[in-house]
């Protein structure tokens, strides 16, 4: 829920719900209660909607439904709005006025995506409450039940929580997924988490403003990050107001975003974020965990596994598409296309259930497919590459992926790229780029590494080889563990690549903790040495307070003795390269390893460099 600067969702009115109830009610102008109940009855609200975006695309997910009071009135804030609506035993009623106006507002609008609907537990809890009410006005609107989503927007403490997952599971049956909000803020959110199995949890906009300047809000967000993996969570992070934060949240991995730096809220809400930030996303996912594909993977696109299925208009009916497809077994999917544009996709199995089951045809059979077709269905232009087709089936869901892609040129049809396709050939670029990249860190290894010292060479062009290598990283992993390893060398790329220019730099992982940078960047050695200090600063969160203080850890060497160890430190070992002065990789090979040599005989992180057959490279 994105509330900063007044941007409230509907049910943040946490200046009212922190205090101790009243015994009895706060004094109101009369006025302020004939207002209140004006509003309700003549439906007097506005609906907001503030994009949530991907954070690996910068695609938007969908939207949060946001509200505003009357213009010009003293309820058109929503804090005050529900101060109101709470001071008279009225939020019920405002909640689900709030709810049926975003609802219309959002099909009205043909908004993109998802709906993040914001319920409060209090409402749920309500024994008396119809659940069903807001099933049934979405099925009126023609809304989708998939594409919205339950946020539940905690501002009391929850007690009843037996209670509390009745009402979710019964929304969740009903095609519901659910969110909770304010990880971070909420009175019991993380039990919230445990005991309900959310689809989404937002993270409170507290721990992320300044995040990229606070080790401490870093720590908690990678943290709940960790978490989600777990749990077959997405995060959200809200409240993202700067590029710095943008950038920080997208280097933790957080699936989401949604802030001021996104976009604003608005009663008509831009359906495509900013060139701007789609850049910054673009180029950090570059900077941060470089795709590495095989020469002969490099242009493949979608384009390349589009298929012409027979297409229908959204006039057709039911009974016309059922026999379609019993005139045709191997028929599968069938798209609907009105006027060259894309509106949905029929899906063979989810039509023959449907019919089969009793009275349906007699109900639906002369009623238009729109009935039956899936309307969000994955679309892409034509000249989209297979890497990021491979994203989007990442984040997709199941039926999407069985139903393949519809590509388009301009927007306009031009065929369907079905599912087993994509993954055929998605699987066989993955299998040749393994070959390539390493797994870990995805920079790449030997053979790319090994070509691209021997391209450099061959041009003539001057360069500098930097070998990298983590000091004591073994005793490390014996003290700590694997994982806490892997996290290391994630963290060790992610400082190598941040140092480096990548328009002219090439960065590769030569297997554990063994990295190479081949600069060409003139400035390589204050590079070099910016790197280094961001190392030691960085790695000191992943050793304890004690080990820190002892300076390094007890483990076992290669004999079995309990020897103490000093803290992980980087050593870089470099070697200058012109014309002539190497033959080939095998060489820089040996000369990088052995100036490696020399720089891990200097305590800490250290650089050394091998200036014997310096030739004026700087």
């Amino acid at each position: 829920m994105q509330h900063g600067h007044m941007d409230l969702s509907i049910f943040n009115n946490r200046a009212v719900t922190n205090m101790v109830a009243p015994t009895t009610t706060c004094h109101v102008p009369s006025e302020i209660l004939h207002l209140l109940h004006q509003i309700i009855n003549e439906r007097l609200l506005n609906a907001y909607f503030q994009p949530i975006i991907q954070m690996q695309d910068g695609q938007i997910l969908g939207y949060e439904g946001l509200i505003r009071g009357p213009v010009d009135s003293p309820l058109h804030s929503p804090m005050k709005l529900f101060q109101a609506a709470w001071e008279h035993n009225l939020s019920i009623e405002v909640e689900h006025l709030c709810r049926r106006i975003i609802l219309e507002q959002f099909k009205l609008l043909k908004l993109p995506g998802k709906l993040f609907l914001n319920v409060s537990p209090e409402c749920l809890l309500q024994r008396g409450t119809r659940h069903g009410e807001t099933l049934n006005y979405i099925h009126e609107l023609g809304i989708n039940p998939s594409r919205v989503i339950i946020e539940l927007t905690e501002y009391q403490p929850t007690h009843d929580y037996a209670l509390l997952q009745e009402a979710v599971l019964h929304y969740r049956e009903m095609g519901f997924e659910i969110a909770i909000d304010d990880l971070g803020e909420g009175f019991s959110s993380l039990r919230l988490w445990s005991e309900l199995k959310p689809e989404f949890v937002k993270i409170d906009m507290h721990f992320i403003q300044g995040i990229e300047q606070d080790s401490v809000k870093m720590q908690f967000v990678r943290s709940i990050q960790s978490i989600a993996e777990k749990s077959s969570t997405r995060v959200i992070a809200e409240g993202i107001e700067t590029c710095a934060e943008l950038l920080a949240i997208q280097n933790l991995g957080i699936a989401c975003g949604q802030g001021y730096h996104i976009a604003r809220p608005h009663p008509n809400p831009t359906r495509v974020i900013s060139a701007e930030v789609v850049k910054s996303l673009s180029a950090k996912r570059k900077k941060s965990m470089p795709q590495v594909v095989p020469k002969c993977e490099s242009n493949v696109t979608i384009k390349n596994l589009i298929k012409a299925p027979m297409t229908i208009n959204s006039s057709t009916l039911n009974n016309q598409v059922e026999n379609l497809f019993l005139a045709d077994a191997k028929l599968k999917i069938i798209p609907v296309v009105d006027d060259s544009v894309a509106v949905g996709i029929i899906n063979r199995h989810n039509m023959i259930d449907r019919f089969s089951r009793p009275y349906q045809r007699e109900l639906y059979g002369k009623k238009s497919c729109k009935i039956f077709m899936d309307i969000c269905p994955l679309v892409v232009d034509h000249n989209t590459s297979l890497q990021q087709v491979s994203h989007m089936i990442v984040e997709a869901d199941s039926d999407q992926l069985i139903n393949g892609m519809i590509v388009t040129e301009e927007g306009r049809y031009l065929g369907l790229a079905t599912g087993p396709d994509l993954m055929r050939e998605i699987t066989k670029m993955q299998i040749e780029a393994a070959r390539y990249a390493n797994p870990l860190t995805q920079l790449p290894g030997n053979v790319p590494i090994n070509d691209k010292i021997d391209e450099m060479i061959q041009s003539g062009e001057p360069f500098v080889a930097c070998y990298c290598d983590l000091d004591h990283f073994k005793p490390f992993n014996d003290v700590y563990g694997y994982q806490r390893g892997d996290e290391v060398l994630q963290l060790t790329s992610r400082v190598i690549l941040a140092h480096c220019d990548l328009q002219s730099d090439f960065v590769g992982h030569i297997g554990g903790d063994d990295f190479i940078i081949l600069f060409r960047s003139e400035n390589w050695e204050q590079r070099c040495q910016h790197l280094l200090a961001e190392f030691e600063s960085s790695v000191t969160e992943f050793f304890s307070n004690e080990d820190s203080m002892k300076g390094g850890y007890l483990s076992e060497d290669r004999q079995g003795k309990k020897v103490f160890y000093p803290l992980i430190s980087l050593s870089l070992g470099v070697v200058l390269s012109k014309a002539g002065t190497y033959l080939s990789h095998h060489h820089i090979s040996v000369a990088a390893a052995d100036a490696k040599k020399q720089a891990k005989k200097i305590h800490g992180n250290s650089l050394f460099i091998d200036r014997r057959k310096e030739l004026g490279v700087r």
